[in-house]
């Protein structure tokens, strides 16, 4: 069971820009939508390698939260706590440039009012795997909420952290908290630069194991594959050469796609790989929920060489 936790809000309004503006201008747009994506990108990637997921976090009522809640039932995801009365999900506005590099502004929602009580009711088990995005840790009662909950969790249960972009935000007491409980903390090179001052990512992953008190690092580099520190080894697991057209929701499709296949007891240089080539096909479709399902995934996996 998959049980990712309340972040990043599951509306994207995605606009395609030949570049983004000048402070104070104005550009034409070729081409925009609206469509489920944050968090869902990650559930939506986990759940497409066959993994049973459920939805922990808070969601509004209105028709925000509407649209999210019908993609998660059309993947097969269910949800833990009922909608908010009076509140709508919130959104995120995307601009995706002419190279396919996406910019976003961030409105929360009900999904960032996230209470003690609610995560009450959670308790995972020894097989389960619970996700946690470092937006979550940027709204106050989610913050409560949730460094009051990890520290109780049965010592078994995996915990995947992926910190986000905005990782120097979060409060150092909650950041500390979460990396002494991480089993994987999971991020991109420019994360990994931003926890430690490394820019190099290989002595970035170096420098960020010693800080989990019981877990492993996965720094993703983008086409180039990622890097494992697991064990006391550090392990690059190439990507695979693609042309990519939209590179929004890459990150969430790799994470969830490690994690399926963790669960399913692959080994994490295994996962990695497996990752890998999950994130290669996203990028080659246009929007943010794009991960692929095992069937697609096995294929490209046996027909692509990596890098």
């Amino acid at each position: 069971m998959y049980l990712p936790m309340p972040f990043r809000p599951g509306q994207y309004a995605r606009i395609e820009v030949p570049g983004l503006p000048e402070r104070g201008g104005d550009v034409l747009a070729g081409r925009s939508e609206a469509t489920p994506g944050g968090g869902f990108n990650v559930m939506a990637a986990a759940a497409r390698q066959g993994l049973g997921v459920v939805y922990a976090g808070a969601h509004g009522g209105g028709p925000f939260g509407d649209r999210a809640r019908a993609a998660l039932r059309a993947e097969g995801i269910g949800t833990l706590l009922a909608p908010r009365t009076g509140q709508d999900t919130g959104f995120v506005v995307c601009l995706v440039d002419g190279g396919g590099e996406r910019t976003f502004v961030t409105s929360p929602g009900a999904e960032a009012t996230l209470t003690s009580d609610d995560l009450a009711q959670l308790r995972p088990g020894p097989a389960d795997l619970v996700y946690l995005s470092g937006y979550s840790l940027l709204y106050a009662s989610n913050r409560a909420a949730l460094t009051g909950w990890l520290p109780l969790l049965d010592p078994a249960v995996t915990v995947v952290v992926d910190p986000g972009p905005l990782v120097p935000e979060i409060p150092s007491p909650a950041l500390d908290l979460v990396l002494a409980r991480a089993d994987w903390w999971s991020c991109n090179a420019r994360e990994a630069a931003l926890l430690t001052g490394i820019d190099e990512p290989s002595a970035a992953a170096s420098a960020l194991q010693p800080r989990l008190a019981r877990g492993a690092v996965l720094v993703r580099t983008g086409p180039d594959g990622c890097l494992v520190h697991h064990d006391g080894t550090l392990h690059t697991v190439p990507g695979f050469a693609v042309d990519p057209v939209d590179l929004n929701g890459a990150g969430d499709a790799h994470t969830g796609t490690f994690m399926a296949a963790l669960a399913l007891g692959m080994n994490p240089v295994a996962a990695a790989r497996r990752a890998n080539g999950a994130a290669a096909l996203a990028v080659t479709v246009r929007g943010p929920a794009t991960a692929p399902d095992a069937r697609a995934l096995d294929a490209f996996l046996g027909r692509t060489p990596d890098r």
